[in-house]
């Protein structure tokens, strides 16, 4: 069957199968709800996942707990997720990496991202920052791949997971360089190792980059979306700074387990729009150059649906070998 159809098959499965078990939302929660963030403490995704989980406790009366399980890119989360009760007391932060990306460059995954969850919102979305250790002689994109076409093969770069990964690949086969990927558990880690000088160049979310770029711990080469980032306007984007259309985005929702009744998928997905709207909710996200979204759960498959043929098709394109 047809990869979207597919896809489109199984989100409607699940709507289906979580009427069949609809209950009362007034009912719900009545004991505290665990909260996967598929990623280490220090990173977006845990940011994230502990700004909504505190507005979620706040507006139901209930803890909403992180559970921090970073392993293998978030994997080991998303297997979590996959595998919990689709009773609403199991929610996770999922990062598009594990949604749209994983399947592509995986030749196996312990989860099925088209079977496994129904998502109830996107918190955010926007381009990573291109970010380099100051002893590395570049400061800008094209004299990062200058640097890289004089020392073929000596630049490396943070990955934390697949989406970065897969960003630095295309960056480099369109620069036409060859960089050396190191592992981090996640953005926490790579974070000190960059600013330690251990590693040359990570492509990092804005929520962790902007703060260091500014203390000038970290210099911000390019922005990784097509547009330039209202936190750092005066940064170039890579697509305007000789590679053009390049892109990487990273966004982030909210999932609970395929089957999750719909009352409850619909009363959490109200009470975390109200939450992204809240002044010092949309003022920390926005000041570091994301935007805020807060849509309905139709929308997110919408959007998987068709960033996953993208990246099917990218991964295609630049020859990317699957792990």
């Amino acid at each position: 069957m047809h990869h979207a159809t597919r896809l489109s098959a199984g989100l409607i499965l699940t709507f289906t199968v979580a009427g069949a078990y609809a209950q009362k939302p007034d009912t719900y929660p009545s004991r505290p709800v665990r909260f996967v963030a598929p990623f280490v403490a220090g990173g977006p995704s845990d940011i994230l996942s502990r700004m909504m989980a505190a507005k979620l406790a706040d507006a139901l009366g209930q803890q909403f707990v992180v559970d921090n399980r970073g392993s293998a890119g978030g994997i080991v989360g998303f297997e979590i997720g996959a595998k919990a009760p689709p009773d609403g007391y199991t929610i996770m932060l999922a990062a598009n990496s594990g949604l749209t990306i994983n399947q592509h460059v995986y030749k196996k995954l312990p989860y099925d991202p088209e079977r496994d969850y129904i998502p109830i919102t996107q918190l955010t979305n926007g381009g990573n920052v291109m970010v380099v250790h100051p002893s590395v002689a570049a400061k800008s994109v094209q004299e990062f791949i200058a640097l890289g076409k004089a020392q073929p093969g000596k630049l490396n770069y943070a990955t934390t997971g697949t989406g970065n990964l897969l960003g630095a690949a295309n960056f480099a086969k369109m620069a036409g360089i060859t960089m050396t990927p190191i592992a981090y558990k996640g953005t926490g880690q790579a974070l000190v190792e960059l600013v330690g000088g251990h590693v040359q160049m990570f492509m990092m979310n804005p929520l962790v980059a902007i703060p260091h770029v500014k203390s000038g711990k970290l210099r911000g080469l390019g922005i990784t979306s097509l547009e330039r980032n209202i936190a750092l306007p005066d940064m170039p984007t890579v697509h305007e700074s000789g590679l053009p259309n390049f892109k990487y985005l990273t966004w982030h929702s909210i999932l609970a387990p395929a089957g999750t009744p719909r009352p409850i998928v619909n009363k959490l997905n109200a009470e975390l729009v109200k939450a992204l709207n809240m002044p010092d909710v949309k003022q920390k996200i926005q000041g570091e150059g994301l935007a805020v979204i807060g849509n309905k759960p139709e929308d997110v498959i919408a959007l998987i649906k068709a960033e996953s043929k993208e990246t099917a098709e990218l991964v295609k394109a630049i020859n990317f070998q699957k792990l």
